[in-house]
C-alpha cells in the first residue's frame, strides 16, 4: 500500500454510481484496493457484478446494487441495500449531442435528468447519513464541459455547468458538517462512453474510427485521451484524511486542456 492510499481510512463505505464500466469501474477498483467496502450501482446488474468479482479477487470489500440515479425510489432501494455510507462517488452520466438548431427536446430532458438531477437525487439521499455521522466526501465527476462550452453538445454542456455548480454550493453548506464536496472534470477519457461517442460522430461524418479517435486526442495538449485509472487516482486522493483542506474544487484530469 502506498503512502496516499495509507491515508484512506479502511473502515469506509463508498457508494459509486455508473460503476459497472469505464470511469466508474476504474473508481471502484481502486477503492477496493485501498480497503475500502465499495458499493457499486448502476443499471445493468451484470455490469456491477463483473466489477465486484474483480475487486473480491483482489481481496477486497463489494457489493453490487441496481440503481438507477433518476428514480428516487430506485435510489432508496440501492441505499437499503447499501447500509451506512461515507463516501459517495456521483458518476452516473449520459453524452449525447445534437445541434442547437432544432434541438431534439428529448435529448436535453434525458442529459439534465441522470446528468444533473442525477447527482441532486443521490446526493439528497445519502448526505444526510454523513451529517449524522460529522463526516464524508463527496466527488462529482463532472467534465472540463463544466467550464467550457462546444459546438453540438448544449445539453451536455449545461447539465455539467450544473454539477459544478451544485458541488460549489453543496461545498459550502456542508462544510460545517466535516463533509468535503468537489468535482473532478475530465477531457475526452478512453472508455465505452468515449467509444460510443466515436460510433455516433463516424456515422454522421464519413470519417474513421481512426480519424476521430485522433481529433478528440489532439483536443488535448498532450494529444491523447486520458486514462480512466488517472481519474480514479484523484479521486482516492480526494477521499483520503489528508484531502480534508480540498473542497469546492473542480480539479482537471484533461492533459492541460483547461487551465482553470
Amino acid at each position: 500500500m502506498n503512502s496516499q492510499q495509507s491515508t484512506v481510512n479502511s473502515q469506509q463505505s463508498a457508494f459509486i454510481t455508473g460503476a459497472g464500466k469505464g470511469i466508474g469501474e476504474a473508481i471502484a477498483v481502486a477503492f477496493g484496493r485501498a480497503g475500502m467496502r465499495v458499493i457499486c450501482a448502476a443499471r445493468t446488474q451484470s455490469d456491477v457484478e463483473r466489477v465486484v468479482s474483480e475487486i473480491r479477487a483482489q481481496g477486497g470489500d463489494a457489493r453490487a446494487v441496481v440503481c438507477d440515479v433518476t428514480q428516487p425510489d430506485s435510489i432508496a432501494h440501492a441505499i437499503e441495500q447499501a447500509g451506512e455510507i461515507s463516501i459517495l462517488v456521483n458518476n452516473a452520466g449520459i453524452a449525447e449531442s445534437h445541434k442547437f438548431l432544432n434541438h431534439d427536446d428529448a435529448v436535453w430532458h434525458r442529459l439534465i435528468a441522470v446528468n444533473l438531477t442525477g447527482v441532486y437525487n443521490v446526493t439528497k439521499a445519502i448526505a444526510p447519513m454523513m451529517i449524522a455521522a460529522k463526516w464524508g466526501r463527496i466527488i462529482n465527476i463532472a467534465s472540463i464541459a463544466s467550464k467550457v462550452g462546444a459546438r453540438y453538445v448544449a445539453a451536455y454542456t449545461a447539465s455539467k455547468h450544473g454539477v459544478l455548480g451544485l458541488t460549489r454550493a453543496l461545498a459550502v453548506e456542508l462544510n460545517s458538517f466535516n463533509i468535503t464536496v468537489n468535482a473532478i472534470c475530465p477531457g475526452y477519457v478512453d472508455t465505452p462512453m468515449t467509444d460510443r461517442n466515436i460510433a455516433n460522430i463516424v456515422a454522421r461524418t464519413g470519417l474513421t474510427d481512426d480519424q476521430v479517435r485522433e481529433s478528440l486526442a489532439k483536443t488535448s495538449p498532450q494529444t491523447r485521451l486520458i486514462t480512466a485509472e488517472e481519474v480514479a487516482h484523484v479521486a482516492l486522493m480526494l477521499v483520503g484524511d489528508n484531502a480534508r483542506g480540498i473542497t469546492g474544487q473542480a480539479i482537471n484530469v484533461d492533459g492541460g486542456a483547461v487551465m482553470f
